[in-house]
């Protein structure tokens, strides 16, 4: 496998009122050894930030500092400068606005992961003949069932911002409310769902740990209004490959197959972390060895 490619508790501390002056600048000193990356409490960017941290504290001579923010935070950070980078820029539609606005100012060290998704979710215990399709939402019977209600996540979240625009193409705004939370408290909702079988809608992506622990599916977007398949991105500020070469190298090279992503979030649920993180480096060492080879 050719493993060299190019390219959700709360989600946000303080929200995009943080001002970046508080980060500090990222900008490398002479003989700095401390990387700053921005992250935010979604299931796929905990776990792959963390292992970027791991495995840079122990193959190079770096430290790395997490900073959770929320996305537009990150976004505004990295190309300020205050960050030196960020491991999820979801690209090209989750993010595009984020992305528009600091195109030219980061770059782009290629994906993490390919083939991610975005939609609204239900359980499959919801019976396909009744809703399969957002076109759906709209009969009578199903409104009910939903008590008029979409679970979303955290507010500033790409795929909010385009859920609001589905919200608006099918014509539900009248009928249904978008509800803004963080992605444990979507996670909390659908289990409560899942435990009396009652029906529900969540804003909803893979991978992510959830898909490993219920029977879910997406339902069926004919409008295209929540995007075409993903490839989540490392994104760092302008000279961080002068700066910090090796590890510039290990993120162009890094990426992980979604089928093995999606299994150790679910075992990082299972279990912390910290657990499944050495469980897969001790399970993937070609892998991991072939990230550290330089670019």
């Amino acid at each position: 496998m050719k493993l060299r490619m190019k390219g959700f508790v709360a989600a946000a501390v303080a929200g995009a009122t943080i001002a970046m002056g508080s980060f500090g600048s990222a900008q490398a000193a002479s003989g700095d050894k401390t990387i700053t990356i921005g992250w935010t409490a979604w299931s796929d960017a905990e776990f792959v930030t963390k292992l970027a941290k791991t495995l840079i504290e122990k193959r190079t001579d770096y430290k790395v500092k997490l900073k959770m923010a929320s996305i537009g935070v990150q976004y505004q950070g990295v190309a300020n400068g205050d960050l030196d980078g960020m491991l999820m820029a979801w690209l090209p539609d989750t993010h595009a606005a984020y992305w528009k606005k600091v195109k030219g100012k980061v770059d782009d060290l290629g994906p993490l992961y390919t083939g991610a998704q975005l939609g609204w979710v239900v359980p499959d215990y919801v019976p396909k003949d009744k809703l399969n399709s957002i076109e759906d939402l709209k009969k009578d019977s199903v409104k009910a069932k939903l008590d008029g209600k979409i679970q979303g996540i955290d507010p500033g979240a790409g795929l909010m911002q385009l859920s609001h625009k589905t919200m608006k193409a099918y014509g539900l705004k009248g009928d249904y409310r978008l509800v803004s939370s963080s992605g444990a408290a979507m996670t909390a909702a659908l289990a409560r769902a899942e435990q009396r079988k009652e029906w529900i809608v969540v804003t909803g992506w893979t991978p992510h740990w959830m898909f490993g622990k219920w029977h879910l599916r997406f339902l069926k977007d004919p409008k295209g209004t929540l995007g075409s398949a993903q490839h989540i991105d490392a994104v760092v500020r302008k000279g961080f490959a002068k700066d910090y070469p090796q590890v510039a190298s290990f993120l162009s090279n890094m990426h992980i197959p979604l089928d093995q992503l999606q299994s150790a979030m679910y075992n990082a649920r299972k279990t912390s972390y910290k657990k499944a993180i050495s469980q897969f480096i001790a399970d993937h060492p070609d892998e991991v060895n072939a990230w550290f080879k330089q670019s």
